[in-house]
């Protein structure tokens, strides 16, 4: 048999182990990233650097075309709107059991930038940012009506209504933000922040500093769990080794026993100098005599009922069954020995 509990461990210890090295390579990356606290040093970093420029920047939301958000009342410059529809089914074991399906999904965003009170930098596809998390602006729940003859189609259709779930998020104009992203220049001379092709894209509440700590913590977690699966990993593979060579062991002496059993009520050398000759597998099959496999003196005349395996005389098979203990104990030896 295979050990798979311990190979599973390993192969998921290795799988953590990489992602803490992939989370400590993003960490190191952003430690190297250049810093501009003010958004007007930009343009000459442009200038004087090398492209593709990585920075991080930080400000406040800002757009000059906001999105007035129709429930939470805030102005955004991304919003999505959800719609549950939620009701109870009727299912196959006859009760009703709790569901709901999307009714609709919006999502609205602006041409909005990043503002420190001196400059502002445009964002270009936030959204698919690592870090981008929109705020629930407005959550609501509107129960259905309460329509006689709507009630009855749908309880016919194995149905009951109980509402519209509507969520609105929200990224609402104010939020502090910090950018790690590709700083360049368009036809017009704008400055924004986008996905580099190769680097870095961060979007989130986060500061700089706090986005680095937050990499190395998860890092070091996975190290430790990979090592913790390891050692697990390791220890199931040597239990199942040492079960092994120690069954192995038992069966090879287990034989033994009863070729000199064979041997014994033969009283026959002939048969065991040709058996020495032969290779193991032929000794087996020509020594091997109807004993009982427990007591190995009488010949068998029963079969142990609880494995169905178990070739024995009646006086052991009747205290096996009586024996709980006996009877665990010797299925595991007749068992291995049998397979």
């Amino acid at each position: 048999m295979i050990p798979w509990g311990g190979l599973s461990c390993c192969l998921s210890a290795a799988a953590l182990y990489l992602l803490g090295r992939s989370s400590g390579r993003d960490a190191e990356i952003l430690k190297s990233v250049t810093r501009v606290n003010q958004l007007k040093e930009l343009a000459q970093l442009l200038d004087a650097e090398i492209l593709p420029l990585i920075v991080s920047i930080s400000g406040r939301v800002g757009s000059e075309t906001p999105i007035n958000c129709e429930f939470s009342g805030l102005r955004g410059v991304i919003v999505e709107e959800t719609a549950e529809q939620h009701f109870l089914k009727h299912n196959d074991a006859g009760s009703w059991i709790q569901d709901s399906a999307l009714m609709l999904s919006m999502s609205k965003e602006v041409p909005w930038y990043l503002d420190d009170g001196r400059d502002r930098v445009h964002v270009i596809g936030a959204r698919g940012a690592t870090g981008f998390a929109l705020p629930v602006g407005s959550e609501a729940f509107e129960e259905s009506g309460r329509s006689l003859v709507r009630g009855t189609l749908d309880y016919l259709q194995g149905l009951k209504m109980l509402g519209v779930k509507r969520i609105e998020r929200v990224l609402p104009i104010g939020t502090s933000l910090t950018v790690v992203g590709e700083a360049a220049k368009d036809d017009v001379g704008t400055i924004r922040i986008q996905r580099p092709h190769k680097g870095p894209f961060y979007v989130s509440p986060k500061t700089i500093d706090q986005l680095i700590a937050n990499l190395g913590k998860w890092a070091r977690w996975y190290k430790y769990a990979s090592v913790g699966l390891t050692v697990f990993g390791a220890y199931l593979i040597a239990k199942h080794a040492i079960r092994y060579i120690l069954e192995r062991r038992r069966r090879i002496d287990l034989q033994r026993k009863v070729l000199a059993a064979a041997a014994k009520k033969s009283g026959s050398n002939n048969d065991v100098e040709k058996a020495d000759s032969l290779s193991d597998v032929a000794k087996r099959d020509r020594l091997m005599p109807d004993l009982c496999v427990i007591c190995l003196e009488q010949e068998y005349n029963a079969v142990f009922v609880p494995c169905g395996h178990m070739c024995c005389c009646t006086a052991c098979s009747s205290h096996l069954t009586n024996c709980p203990l006996c009877r665990r104990q010797i299925e595991k030896v007749v068992k291995t020995f049998r397979h």
